[in-house]
């Protein structure tokens, strides 16, 4: 049974994402036909700060039950990229003085999914002790980091576990287009099919 999210409260959503979470057939992997373990839980982007405080009760209460969590801002983790690579300040001053396309070009270059990106995520993988991982951030990246090239390059990294990206538009599936991450509602470009919504999945 699918659960119209449009229409469930913030305290719906929390329950419905703490028990699935919580739920040994989430964690086993069970009901995904082989596919990769990943989920898509998506929200209006006006709902961000709400989803924010939504996302860190979540976090609290499955550490409760003694899950582990391991959560990554992809624009903190953009920063502290950007920082290691001692490219932060140079582009904070550029920032100023160049054409938004040349600043979007350069933080591609840096940024990478597949170069760089992506092997930062895996290296908190490896370190960290988890049950789930929790991507947020996504509209704050946009347009230098595309969702679905995050996924397309973690396919590999993160399977192990459980993955949920918390998403600001809508994942609408259909036979006539595929699969599509529509970011703010508005941006129907991003073709990716292997993912769950989270709303669609039972506990």
């Amino acid at each position: 049974m699918s659960k119209d999210i449009a229409r469930m409260s913030m305290q719906d959503r929390f329950q419905h994402l703490y028990s699935v979470i919580s739920g040994q057939r989430f964690l086993d992997k069970r009901g995904l036909g082989n596919e990769v373990p990943f989920f898509i839980c998506p929200f209006k982007a006006e709902e961000a700060t709400e989803m924010e405080r939504l996302q860190s009760q979540l976090v609290n209460r499955l550490e409760q039950t003694g899950l582990k969590v391991l959560s990554i801002n992809l624009y903190d983790l953009s920063v502290e990229i950007l920082k290691e690579r001692e490219v932060w300040n140079r582009i904070l001053e550029l920032e100023p003085t160049v054409s938004k396309d040349q600043l979007k070009e350069l933080l591609q270059g840096v940024l990478d999914p597949e170069a760089h990106l992506v092997p930062a995520i895996a290296s908190k993988l490896q370190a960290a002790e988890l049950d789930v991982l929790f991507l947020s951030g996504v509209g704050e990246v946009f347009p230098y980091i595309r969702s679905h090239n995050v996924l397309n390059n973690l396919q590999s990294t993160a399977k192990d576990k459980p993955t949920v990206l918390f998403f600001p538009g809508s994942y609408t599936h259909s036979l006539e287009t595929g699969a599509s991450l529509d970011l703010f509602g508005r941006l129907h470009d991003d073709k990716y099919y292997r993912a769950f919504n989270i709303f669609h999945y039972e506990a």
